[in-house]
């Protein structure tokens, strides 16, 4: 009998001829059925389990977030992947939640109370937060973290970003990352209170966040027009919050205001206001309107001539020689070859004996007027968008550090000449339609520019028509109130060449 061959078992082979025994005949026609099982048998060659393709894991919802997918979907709410991205690349994107339950509690109740501030809960998910538990948890993990983070940047920014407002609405607090705020607040014993300390901190805005939920308990306890007035006052205030929300938290001690709804200038030095004036604003036609924006007083330029913008001209002037033709020579208008025109300095001169220098973008100044009289109407929403002030010399002394009587021979000398301010101060114009004075009591100025509707829809998931058209509340007389915190100065533009190039170019 010959050996095995190598490496073979020798049960496994048949007798060397290849013929079969008899004893197996019975069984051969079961050995074909058998082959297969044969083969998956000790004699068969079996490959090791760890060489089989293993299934693909698909990723979670934070390996996405990490690798930049698209914004997050949850509960059918599209989510800011770049916000949720920032926070959860200080944690590793792994869930912040999960072994924080009662930080996440508090922070899910601060997120619902957001009518405190003014803002409608459902801009931070607010309905599908307080279902949260029926998510998955890596779901429920971004949503809550969504919810806290939006709402820190409405407190901390406003609501209503520089980019969705209008154009003269320009006011912008200090930049924060709400995204490193929540990281470092996580780990305290109460990290809601680190995202309220972004609010603002002012008796004004404290005042009004009193007195918002004072309304809103009246006008669900009232029925008919009492009720109507209440919710009307309360949207106002709520509006306001967000303005104020657009302010630095600290205010420059020396500073000028201007509230453009109380017509109204007053220079605080020291936090004191030292000084008060009436001022003239911008018409209610949208390209008169005086913008809200920041930026510094430089230099008072006294005897300013007048360049008027193309538009102005267009508009006022062309029109007036029609029925005028002496107009320019009486004014000491002379029309330049690229559209606009300027008037000489003097006693008829639209800007006065002094125009504060101020650059803007919106060439909007603080100067004189020749026409005193309008500071004696109720109504003095009459200018081109400049701010007319009806003392302007005794604001100069102040701003100068100078006398009165100074400031007087140095215009009498009657040419055009830039008065540098002995340190640059900031100036602040603002459209305050509700606010608080020193003592805490509440004013509602008119809402002449129609401003107040378009930011409350913002402040509104889905505001309803009846809260969008809001009438004008009525004006209670104050003298000289204390404003609101305002906006950090921003950038100044770089200094102009000369006096001819600072002039405003609306009055």
């Amino acid at each position: 009998m010959r050996a095995p061959k190598r490496g073979l078992d020798p049960e496994c082979n048949g007798p060397p001829d290849g013929t079969v025994p008899p004893g197996r005949r019975a069984v051969a026609s079961g050995s074909l059925a058998l082959a297969a099982a044969w083969a998956l048998s000790g004699c068969a060659t079996v490959e090791p389990e760890l060489s089989r393709p293993q299934p693909t894991r698909a990723p979670d919802d934070l390996t996405r977030l990490r690798d930049g997918a698209a914004d997050p979907v949850v509960g059918g709410e599209v989510l800011r992947g770049d916000l949720l991205r920032r926070f959860y690349a200080q944690r590793g994107f792994t869930p912040v939640w999960t072994s924080r339950p009662a930080q996440a509690a508090a922070m899910a109740d601060a997120v619902l109370a957001a009518e405190e501030h003014g803002l409608d809960p459902e801009l931070f998910q607010a309905s599908l937060l307080q279902r949260r538990e029926t998510l998955p948890p890596l779901q429920r993990d971004l949503l809550l973290s969504h919810a806290v983070l939006t709402y820190a940047e409405a407190l901390a920014l406003g609501a209503v970003p520089v980019t969705r407002r209008r154009d003269g609405e320009a006011l912008a607090s200090e930049p924060v990352d709400v995204a490193q705020v929540l990281d470092g607040a996580l780990d305290r014993r109460d990290p809601a209170a680190a995202i309220a300390a972004l609010a603002p901190a002012t008796p004004d805005y404290a005042a009004m966040r009193h007195a918002l939920v004072q309304l809103r308990a009246g006008a669900t306890a009232s029925d008919g027009l009492v009720a109507d007035a209440l919710a009307r006052s309360a949207r106002g205030i709520a509006v306001n919050m967000e303005r104020q929300r657009w302010l630095p938290r600290r205010l420059p001690p020396d500073r000028v205001w201007v509230n453009v709804t109380g017509q109204q200038l007053a220079f605080y030095r020291d936090d004191q206001a030292v000084f008060t004036s009436r001022v003239v604003v911008g018409d209610v036609i949208e390209r008169k309107q005086s913008p809200e924006f920041t930026t510094v007083i430089e230099s008072g330029l006294l005897n300013p001539p007048w360049v008027v913008p193309r538009d102005i001209v267009e508009a006022d002037i062309l029109p007036r020689l029609e029925r005028d033709p002496g107009f320019l020579e009486r004014h000491n208008i002379t029309l330049l070859p690229n559209g606009e025109a300027e008037q000489a300095p003097g006693p008829e001169s639209g800007l006065g004996a002094i125009m504060f220098v101020m650059p803007n973008r919106f060439d909007v100044y603080l100067h004189d007027t020749p026409d005193k009289s309008a500071f004696g109407r109720e109504n003095r929403r009459i200018s081109n968008g400049c701010i007319r002030v009806e003392n302007p010399l005794q604001l100069a002394s102040l701003l100068m550090e100078k006398p009165v009587d100074a400031i007087h021979e140095a215009i009498a000398e009657g040419s055009t000449t830039r008065k540098p301010l002995p340190r640059p101060v900031p100036v602040f114009v603002t459209y305050q339609t509700a606010f608080a004075t020193a003592d805490g009591t509440l004013q509602f100025r008119p809402d002449f520019y129609r401003r107040d509707p378009a930011i409350w829809r913002q402040l509104r998931k889905n505001p309803g028509p009846e809260e969008i058209a809001e009438p004008e509340p009525e004006v209670t007389p104050v003298a000289a109130a204390r404003p609101s915190p305002g906006p950090r100065p921003t950038r100044r533009p770089p200094p102009r060449p000369s006096p001819r190039m600072v002039e405003p170019r609306r009055r």
